[in-house]
């Protein structure tokens, strides 16, 4: 038995090392630290290579930002940094520009539908909450049901207090944009409404 480094193992199964650490995170192939570093048995692997041989790894990358207008850059810059971590054929690169509260995200909905009928295999995003603020979970498994899984470049490090501190000051930052935007909406209209006005007493 051979005790491969992250590279070297990830190389054998033909993912990307960032896989294979998700993997050992989530506890699907057994790993061995020495020191600092993880290793893998040569048997954990070749076992692994033939249990994810039975379906073809296709990715479907996601790319969110809130706002609907503008922030092109940062779209693309999700999306250039999965597609420069990706270890196979990406089917579609799925983009929405909305609240990540919301639930009837076109971009979403199209990704879920690629899911049920088996075009793609595999979920990728930069971020967990670039897929959704809250209700993760639950997303995890529906996409488990259709055989899929959800990879996240960077997973969340946070724990406990700081990670409950850091989904609350998201809700607030989200409600408070989605509330300056609607009173933003309001102002504008009643700046037409008084311009119209004005125009009408000008005529006069």
């Amino acid at each position: 038995m051979e005790l491969l480094r992250l590279s070297k193992a990830a190389k054998r199964l033909g993912v990307h090392p960032v896989t294979l650490r998700l993997w050992a995170d989530s506890g699907k192939i057994p790993v061995t630290w020495v020191g600092r570093e993880r290793r893998f048995s040569s048997i954990d692997v070749e076992a692994m290579k033939v249990s994810t041989g039975e379906r073809v790894r296709l990715e479907g990358l996601y790319v969110r930002v809130s706002g609907s207008h503008g922030q092109e850059s940062l779209l693309q810059a999700q999306e250039k940094e999965l597609r420069a971590t990706s270890t196979c054929e990406i089917v579609k690169v799925f983009r929405d520009r909305a609240c990540g509260l919301r639930e009837d995200r076109p971009g979403l909905g199209r990704l879920l539908r690629a899911v049920a009928d088996g075009s793609v295999t595999v979920v990728r995003v930069t971020h967990e909450d670039r897929l959704a603020r809250f209700g993760v979970g639950w997303l995890k498994h529906l996409l488990s049901v259709y055989g899929a899984r959800l990879e996240v470049l960077h997973p969340k490090t946070l724990g406990g207090r700081d990670e409950l501190l850091e989904d609350f000051v998201s809700l607030v930052t989200t409600f408070a944009g989605r509330l300056y935007g609607m009173r933003s909406a309001e102002n504008r209209r009643r700046l037409l409404a008084e311009s119209g006005q004005c125009e009408a007493w000008r005529a006069a």
